[in-house]
């Protein structure tokens, strides 16, 4: 058996790619590589995740190019909405990177396609599991050393939220721990920040930088993004739940 037939191998093979992204994009955009290295550093992460996101687009199914672009425009509105009309959080230049848009369609992407690895698909009790016990830690940690009320009670919403949609568990956990990841790499460089009280408006909800729970909010964007399709490929939808239906079996 080949390496990326292994369940090790299509974990590496579906999200080694996005993590390393997820990490260099914020670097560049970080107040460090500005101040010491590139003033305008901005338009180095713009242009590389806008690169990546063509490259995907490019050579992906057509499946694949909806859901990106999809996932682009819904991208789009929620950061104006949530970032300069509810002060959510706010970037260190006060504008909307274009790579966070672009950003955002790409984590879809990845994390979607690691759902569906045959040898994820397999395991994925154990490793739901996995990821429920580092949510509720990661969580809990937030919660008595930044007071980050807002976070946990987000977190809290969103296990609730699992309970209506059971076959999507896996990817909604795992979607939770890539936000997680970048909120924390992005915070930590000061590529944006949360205000200390949820929307800087509720002083009965201290959050923390980040706050916990945010994947709360990405779930609209990955809702909306299946929604689009499914109302405008109903066929394929419908094909593709009996084929999944048959596997599963």
């Amino acid at each position: 058996m080949s390496f990326s037939n292994t369940l090790g191998g299509q974990i590496i093979q579906s999200l080694s790619w996005i993590l390393i992204l997820l990490f260099l994009g914020p670097l560049f955009d970080s107040v460090f590589f500005a101040e010491n290295y590139f003033e305008h550093s901005q338009w180095v992460n713009n242009t590389l995740v806008i690169i990546v996101f063509m490259f995907f687009y490019y050579r992906g199914t057509s499946r694949i190019r909806q859901q990106l672009i999809y996932a682009l425009i819904i991208g789009i509105v929620g950061e104006y909405i949530f970032s300069l009309g509810l002060n959510m959080y706010s970037y260190r230049l006060n504008n909307i990177p274009h790579y966070i848009p672009f950003g955002h369609a790409l984590v879809f992407l990845a994390v979607y396609n690691f759902s569906r690895k045959p040898k994820v698909r397999v395991s994925h009790k154990n490793i739901e599991l996995f990821l429920t016990i580092s949510i509720v830690i990661y969580a809990v940690v937030l919660l008595i050393f930044t007071n980050d009320i807002f976070g946990f009670v987000m977190t809290l919403l969103v296990f609730l939220l699992l309970r209506k949609y059971p076959k999507e568990k896996l990817f909604y956990l795992t979607m939770f721990a890539v936000v997680g990841y970048v909120e924390i790499i992005g915070t930590s460089f000061g590529c944006w920040v949360w205000p200390k009280i949820a929307f800087d408006t509720f002083e009965i909800l201290p959050s923390g930088n980040p706050p916990s729970g945010i994947c709360l909010f990405y779930y609209g964007l990955d809702r909306g993004t299946m929604s689009i399709y499914k109302r405008r490929n109903k066929k394929i939808w419908e094909r593709f739940k009996k084929i999944r239906a048959i596997s599963l079996n």
